[in-house]
């Protein structure tokens, strides 16, 4: 075997690494709805990559892009909601919304995926959630919400700025449910943030 140079190696390895892993060797942005959507991301030291991404209509109107970022590509929606590795919900908003209206979409989802007993011991967390999301104030077309989920909870930004934490797991599951629970804000967007 002839030895190859250091750059062409270290390509060579990178290309041959992907190929095994079945992953294309040059990842691709997605376009949806107009919106670029990263195939890779990072988040605390983690390359997080794309797991699926769509749009969330709401009486035919499109409000965001939801697109979801894990570790490791998953269709199973309860072994990502259950990972205790880094994940993030990326909304991108495709019209104005007020964070009230974006908050009691989001406490309609958890109400919605979450047993009642459970969500009961889940108000202080939820009630934290709201106060979190009223510091977005109005969001605006194009403007970003992240809410990156980890083993402790989920920490909430809104266009790169972090504007605080939830730190309770049982919560971060909850919230995750809302889109990939079993009764999810839309069948359709679940079906895409799976990868399907």
């Amino acid at each position: 075997m002839h030895p190859i140079s250091g750059g062409r190696s270290a390509a060579l390895s990178f290309i041959v690494a992907a190929t095994l892993a079945g992953a294309p060797a040059f990842a691709a942005d997605m376009d949806v709805a107009g919106v670029r959507v990263p195939e890779q991301l990072s988040e605390g030291g983690h390359a997080l990559v794309l797991n699926g991404a769509g749009v969330r209509t709401k009486f035919v109107v499109k409000v965001y892009v939801a697109a979801l970022y894990a570790t490791a590509r998953s269709s199973d929606a309860a072994a990502l909601v259950n990972s205790a590795e880094p994940r993030r919900m990326r909304l991108q908003l495709l019209r104005d919304v007020d964070s009230k209206s974006l908050d009691d979409a989001l406490q309609e989802g958890l109400r919605d995926n979450t047993p009642k007993q459970e969500l009961a011991a889940l108000k202080a967390p939820a009630d934290r959630l709201s106060r979190l999301m009223a510091e977005i104030g109005t969001a605006k077309t194009g403007d970003v919400v992240d809410l990156d989920f980890d083993a402790r909870g989920v920490t909430v930004s809104g266009n790169g700025k972090q504007l605080g934490r939830v730190d309770s797991p049982e919560f971060a599951r909850a919230l995750l449910r809302v889109w990939l629970g079993d009764n999810p804000a839309q069948a359709s967007l679940k079906k895409a943030l799976l990868g399907n």
